[in-house]
């Protein structure tokens, strides 16, 4: 979700203030995890996951995989990230930014539909509360990880994936050594436009999905990346759809805050995310 960056003060605007009232009662309740023990990228746990087990669609036809817990250093601080990996990911990997106030575990859903299409996938805690500058850094870091093979085979081709304020985060990333996409997953922007700023730099296809104007996007304050985004492909309107809808698996507080979620436009937001992916990473 949405947040307040510490290192931007300007006057809020009526939409932002909105924004941060909603995201006030959200944060008091719930506050992403970001210390752990362990250092650089040893695992913490493991399993062998189906599809079935975070609600990807066809799960019967899908193989499962192995989804495990590591711990990592990412920007000089420690915190978990779950590592979906699939037989074989051909080079190919996905890292996904949850929101503000979230958890990897709310990009668990999108995690494991990308990795049975055969995808490394890699979903952070966001080791920063609130500045998606830092946490750009550290996700910058997680994919010079995934190219050196801490997570298995070394992949070299890399697509950043952000929610909401974590969309900032993966946007700011996305001109990291072998980052090759970026899908904005309903994203945020700072009311000083930081996003849009690098986003008229950024030389990588990108797309966004994203909803119509609500309290939790700051009233579509990241719109304005359609026509900053030198190469991007689709600028996808998900009519009616809620902030929820966006993230995977969301949870009866977003629902709450952000408004009710739909599994019909989540399978639609779904299927945008592994269209991009698919185009930009398989041969």
């Amino acid at each position: 979700m949405a947040c307040r960056d510490s290192t931007l003060r300007p006057r809020a605007s009526k939409p932002v203030a909105s924004l941060r009232a909603a995201m006030a009662l959200l944060g008091s309740a719930m506050l992403s995890a970001a210390c752990c023990s362990g250092v650089g990228a040893a695992a913490h746990s493991g399993s062998e996951a189906c599809a079935a087990s975070v609600g990807a669609p066809d799960a019967a036809a899908a193989p499962c995989i192995h989804r495990s817990t590591v711990d990592v250093v990412l920007d000089g601080r420690r915190t978990r990230a779950d590592v979906y990996q699939p037989a074989q990911h051909a080079g190919a990997a996905v890292i996904l930014a949850h929101g503000f106030t979230r958890s990897r575990a709310t990009m668990g859903g999108h995690a494991m539909a990308l990795a049975q299409e055969g995808f490394l996938a890699v979903a952070p805690d966001l080791p920063y509360l609130v500045d998606s500058r830092d946490n750009a850094r550290a996700l910058a870091d997680l994919a010079a990880l995934v190219r050196r093979g801490a997570f298995g085979a070394p992949a070299e081709r890399i697509v950043m994936v952000g929610f909401s304020a974590g969309g900032l985060a993966a946007l700011l990333a996305s001109g990291s050594q072998g980052v090759v996409g970026y899908v904005g997953l309903d994203p945020f922007d700072r009311p000083g436009g930081v996003g849009r700023s690098f986003a008229l730099g950024l030389r990588v296809p990108a797309i966004l999905v994203r909803g119509p104007p609500s309290a939790c996007n700051a009233f579509s304050i990241a719109a304005p990346w359609a026509q900053a985004l030198p190469l991007i492909e689709a600028d996808h309107v998900i009519g009616n759809a809620s902030h929820c809808d966006f993230e995977a698996p969301t949870d009866a507080l977003c629902r709450f805050v952000c408004g009710p979620a739909d599994p019909a436009r989540g399978r639609r937001i779904r299927a945008e995310l592994l269209d991009a992916v698919r185009r930009w990473l398989r041969p």
